[in-house]
């Protein structure tokens, strides 16, 4: 069993589709960031970093934070969604990183600047939407003669699809990347992703 604890956020939804897509027994905390739920001393002891996901596995006891780390847990604890072969497997690794370092903070910062706070700063909100498509860019070009991000649908996929959902707070046209639109749409007709993506709360998944 897997104690999720988690929030409806891009990279909250990263595990729960992986734990859908593993078929892996789960129990939902919901931690409510709007409310500050994640400051709580109790989930401190969790996630040291006061930020959602976090899991603990009650097989072993462990706990774990930060959603890259606990994709690639959940692959090796599964042997699924994650390639076998060295190359693949690496270049697994490095596109999740790429998602770690470039959509997830970039695009985050766009929701703030272009979603939240509309107006607060042009500066800000010219520099992240930019950078924002310049990494939708990146994707597309990674994508061509491709229908998943390395291989076979991995980790990869899911832990960068969260993100481009949001394409409408980030105020990109998904038209303009159709190999992106394409692979999103492919993902988002996956029942694991429907599933995962409501939780912890029944969402509509954004379609272009």
């Amino acid at each position: 069993m897997i104690e999720l604890y988690t929030w409806s956020t891009p990279n909250g939804r990263k595990v729960s589709i992986a734990l859908e897509e593993l078929e892996l027994d789960y129990t939902v905390h919901s931690i409510n960031i709007m409310e500050n739920e994640q400051f709580e001393p109790s989930f401190l002891k969790i996630s040291p970093n006061n930020r959602i996901p976090a899991i603990v596995d009650t097989e072993n006891g462990l706990s774990l934070m930060e959603s890259g780390a606990i994709l690639m847990y959940l692959a090796d604890k599964t042997g699924k969604l994650m390639p076998t072969a060295t190359d693949d497997r690496w270049r697994t690794v490095e596109w999740l990183m790429w998602q770690m370092g470039g959509p997830g903070p970039m695009l985050g910062q766009a929701h703030h600047f272009a979603h939240f706070n509309p107006g607060k700063s042009d500066y800000a909100t010219e520099r992240y939407v930019n950078e924002g498509k310049r990494l939708y860019g990146v994707l597309d070009r990674r994508l061509e003669g491709r229908e998943y991000i390395v291989g076979d649908y991995s980790i990869a996929d899911i832990a960068v699809w969260p993100w481009i959902a949001r394409f409408e707070w980030q105020t990109i046209d998904l038209n303009d990347f159709p190999r992106v639109r394409d692979w999103y749409v492919r993902i988002a007709e996956r029942p694991a992703v429907q599933r995962g993506y409501s939780v912890p709360n029944p969402q509509d998944i954004p379609m272009p």
